[in-house]
């Protein structure tokens, strides 16, 4: 069994049964994964573990989803997964990479890198992104991470070596792992004991680009939900 996999035993062991907007239940000796917003309709497509890729792919509208962890993922299908290798394989699926990641910071091996130093070391046509200023970065990351209509995810990463906070627009429950991100969307954050963390320890690629738009005078609004 590999790393991940007991990691997911484990935690499912202790009742842990979600992450981002997916649910896992137990059922008929294997488990079912749908969207949580769905638990407990009767109308759900019965789709197999490869359709997991196009379920993330587009949202309610038939857009295509950039960000994997933007909270937008579609609702009403669910699949049946035979073993916690099929339960990895759909999470794989709608949150690319993210059991890794967790995996990592659980074992104490993950590292973050500054938003500073990821922009800095970008070349090319995003190089000028590293002249975004303070401010900049303030309003467009509080706006463009945000887990209501952002993402999902719990920022792990500081804006610079001096360890300041990524932006001083988020509240404190955006930097905490044990913080359900998905909840605080609609309401009060709440503590994840049934959740696994979307960590991000690095600023993604989406952002990056924003930061370039933003020292370009350019459009840098955040994804849509």
């Amino acid at each position: 069994m590999k790393e991940s996999q007991r990691l997911l035993q484990a935690l499912m062991a202790e009742n842990v049964s979600r992450i981002g907007q997916l649910e896992i239940v137990p059922s008929n000796g294997g488990f079912v994964l749908c969207h949580r917003d769905d638990v407990g309709r009767n109308d759900l497509r019965n789709g197999e573990i490869d359709d997991a890729f196009e379920i993330a792919k587009f949202d309610e509208a038939g857009n295509y989803r950039p960000l994997k962890t933007a909270p937008n993922l579609r609702r009403g299908w669910k699949i049946f997964a035979r073993d916690l290798l099929q339960v990895e394989q759909v999470i794989d699926a709608i949150y690319p990479g993210r059991l890794a990641i967790l995996h990592a910071f659980k074992s104490g091996q993950l590292t973050s890198t500054s938003l500073r130093e990821t922009l800095n070391r970008q070349s090319g046509m995003y190089r000028i992104a590293a002249k975004i200023s303070d401010e900049q970065i303030d309003g467009l990351v509080g706006n463009f991470c945000r887990s209501n209509g952002g993402c999902l995810r719990t920022i792990l990463w500081k804006r610079d070596a001096s360890g300041k906070t990524a932006s001083s627009k988020l509240p404190p429950e955006k930097f905490d792992p044990a913080v359900n991100q998905y909840f605080s969307t609609a309401m009060p954050a709440t503590a994840a004991t049934e959740s696994l963390p979307l960590l991000c320890q690095e600023a993604c690629n989406l952002l990056v680009a924003a930061c370039r738009d933003a020292v370009k005078g350019e459009s840098a609004a955040p994804l849509a939900p």
